[in-house]
């Protein structure tokens, strides 16, 4: 299905927007003190992202097709040889993302505030970026590419079987595949998975006025672009291949 550049910009904004709203809120209720949701753990984490995806995507799908991360589209782009729009689905993915960190902050403003105080501050980053828990970077590119891997390839054979597309079950599938892939490989380096997802909250980190939230880690941030979009030309040249 074919969509207008406009409403590729519109949708991959909208659409990427409400994931990290969705996303890097979980990551708020859980990090965060004072909030209602604190050590919630794991698998809340997970599932938020989930969520996230299937929000966003649903949104997003009538205007763009909801891809709301570059390795999804650079890996379709492989995949179909169709490389037009691809710089309008990326700019619309970056620009909701940052829309989307900045109306977490929003969202949380008090408990962001309440880092002023030396008794409660704590790093920030995490919330809105990843951070690997071991600093390896070969070894967290490596994890990036495979979780991609992980993502991307199955995204793609799920549009073998016309009857999923058309029941509108796809987007639930793939973000109950995102939960899948943050519970099984999300370990090693928080699974970025989405360069978008990363580097522009990363970026809202940096610029936001955040009291006391420390550094934004720009030494690492090259690993959640290059690892997912390895893994999404790698999954694009390899469902060509076999299927």
């Amino acid at each position: 299905m074919s969509y207008s550049q406009g409403d590729i910009f519109v949708g991959e904004t909208i659409g990427t927007a409400i994931l990290i709203l969705f996303g890097a809120g979980v990551c708020a209720a859980v990090n965060l003190k004072r909030s209602k949701a604190r050590s919630a753990g794991w698998v809340a984490i997970a599932f938020g992202w989930g969520f996230g995806v299937m929000a966003g995507a649903y949104t997003a799908g009538p205007l763009s097709g909801g891809h709301l991360n570059p390795a999804v589209t650079v890996g379709i782009a492989v995949d179909t040889g169709e490389w037009a729009d691809v710089a309008v689905y990326l700019a619309g993915q970056f620009v909701g993302a940052l829309i989307g960190a900045a109306l977490t902050y929003v969202a949380y403003y008090a408990q962001f505030a309440a880092n002023s105080d030396p008794a409660d501050a704590q790093p920030t980053l995490g919330i809105f970026a990843t951070i690997p828990e071991v600093r390896h970077p070969v070894a967290n590119v490596l994890s990036e590419i495979v979780a991609t891997l992980a993502l991307v390839l199955p995204l793609l054979a799920f549009g073998l079987d016309d009857g999923i597309g058309e029941s509108g079950t796809k987007t639930l599938l793939v973000a109950f595949l995102v939960v899948g892939i943050g519970l099984s490989l999300g370990g090693p380096t928080g699974y970025a998975i989405n360069p978008a997802r990363d580097l522009a909250p990363r970026a809202a980190h940096a610029l936001l006025p955040i009291p006391n939230k420390g550094t934004s880690d720009w030494g690492y941030a090259w690993v959640p672009v290059v690892g997912p979009l390895v893994g999404a030309v790698l999954a694009g040249l390899v469902f060509n291949m076999a299927f």
